[in-house]
């Protein structure tokens, strides 16, 4: 059987800072979205987005996932503990953080971004879709090194003992999630963003990516102890929230395909009018 190395859980020491791996894998999560999202600008230069508003959709991005994430692990998933230790909600660098409750802050912060370039949400959204899943992948890599999220008790042959927790063998279920939620879920995003797509198409493509990909790696990982760890029919709380997200995500693209309104982005074909290129321009 394998044993998981009990990383020590500080990367680098800055004179008295210590930056911690768990952190460092949100900024290479954050550092791709730039990279990635300056690539699909230049492939499209004439298109509706722009280096400056993809700096914005960073800043607005990284509060809705640390504000969200942070506050929907607390509710989701361990409330009544945070219920009696209320100071460790600010703890965030010692992991704990929900994709779900991430996601609504990044739809929220993007809705206000969306009101402030007058662009329509769901366009916004549909142009960061394929961005997100790299950083998804960073962040379980970080699980992985912090050893928490670890997966359910197994005999197969790559089980690995976690000795923080016990000494049974359990599922990596963080590299599981690595290669569904990042990996493959990148890839299905990309190509599917690569041609023109209605608005709202690529949205729910991401709805019903996630949604699936979560579900299945769920049910390799031990579920949380403390408030809604496992619900009823032994469906834990991480499947119970990825279900509306694909009943939304199959909605959204069965609307987007029948109003065929017309996408912001296309890879090749410009799409801005001329009254957008002239307000971009005094931009």
């Amino acid at each position: 059987m394998l044993v998981h190395p009990q990383f020590d859980p500080i990367a680098i020491h800055l004179g008295p800072l210590a930056v911690r791996w768990y952190g460092l894998m949100y900024l290479i999560g954050f550092a791709l979205f730039i990279l990635m999202g300056r690539y699909r600008i230049k492939q499209n230069p004439q298109g509706a987005f722009t280096i400056s508003m993809l700096d914005d959709m960073l800043f607005y991005g990284v509060l809705g996932v640390i504000l969200g994430g942070r506050l929907g692990h607390v509710l989701f998933y361990q409330f009544g503990y945070y219920l009696q230790h209320p100071l460790e909600i600010l703890a965030v660098w010692q992991g704990g953080m929900s994709f779900h409750g991430g996601f609504l802050g990044v739809i929220s912060a993007m809705a206000l971004l969306a009101r402030k370039y007058k662009l329509q949400w769901l366009a916004v959204t549909d142009f960061i879709a394929p961005l997100v899943p790299l950083g998804l992948g960073a962040g379980r890599i970080g699980n992985f090194i912090n050893a928490e999220l670890w997966g359910r008790p197994t005999d197969v042959s790559w089980g690995m003992i976690f000795p923080n927790v016990d000494g049974l063998a359990r599922h990596p279920s963080q590299l599981y999630e690595f290669a569904l939620e990042g990996l493959a879920f990148f890839a299905l995003m990309w190509i599917y963003s690569a041609k023109p797509r209605p608005v709202g198409a690529v949205s729910g493509m991401f709805l019903i990516g996630y949604g699936v990909f979560r579900s299945v790696s769920e049910f390799f990982r031990e579920p949380e102890d403390g408030f809604m760890g496992v619900l009823t029919l032994g469906i834990s709380m991480g499947q119970w929230l990825s279900l509306p997200m694909i009943v939304a995500g199959v909605i959204m693209i069965a609307w987007a395909y029948r109003t065929r309104a017309a996408p912001s982005y296309k890879p090749d074909v410009p799409v801005s009018t001329g009254k957008r290129n002239r307000n971009r321009n005094r931009r």
